[in-house]
């Protein structure tokens, strides 16, 4: 993975430039929380499990309207960066929350689905978090935060975060 591609991510995160080494460490504990809810999310669409959407929805909203209180980043930090004397990770930036809001809808809507027999919608939008869970998981792409600054008329700069994007000159 080449830094300039963590770099983008970092910023369509919304977090300020660091140097190179603690940007490494800043994003290798922002990939904490997608790498447990992305395994999460496939065992609900394998088992169809409305509970287990809700929960994750449910966590989810919590980071969103608590980024302080966030459990996956207070756990990261109390047990792998605290200990080892790495960066601990700071409440989430708008776009973070965005991204993090935007999965916790989607999951809702799964939940709702399933409980009301809604197959076709639940297909669709399990389809999209997967998409979604996969191009940030293995392409450093949070679909989510690049609304976001889309959203907010910021769409060179949406395009400047892309994992492929290179700085201009």
């Amino acid at each position: 993975m080449s830094f300039l591609t963590v770099k983008n991510f970092m910023k369509q995160q919304g977090f300020p430039e660091e140097p190179e080494r603690v940007c490494n460490m800043h994003f290798a504990g922002l990939y904490f929380q997608p790498r447990i809810v992305g395994p999460l999310v496939v065992l609900g669409i394998l088992f169809q499990s409305p509970v287990l959407f809700l929960v994750l929805s449910a966590v989810l909203w919590w980071n969103v309207l608590l980024p302080g209180w966030n459990p996956f980043e207070r756990f990261y930090n109390g047990v792998f960066a605290a200990p080892r004397g790495k960066p601990l990770l700071t409440p989430a930036p708008p776009a973070r929350r965005f991204a993090q809001g935007m999965a916790a809808a989607f999951m809702l809507v799964v939940a709702v689905s399933i409980v009301h027999g809604w197959v076709v919608t639940a297909w669709v939008f399990e389809a999209f978090l997967v998409m979604a869970f996969a191009a940030l998981l293995f392409g450093k792409f949070c679909l989510g935060a690049y609304i976001y600054h889309i959203l907010l008329g910021r769409v060179a700069f949406a395009n400047e975060t892309l994992p492929w994007a290179r700085r201009r000159a």
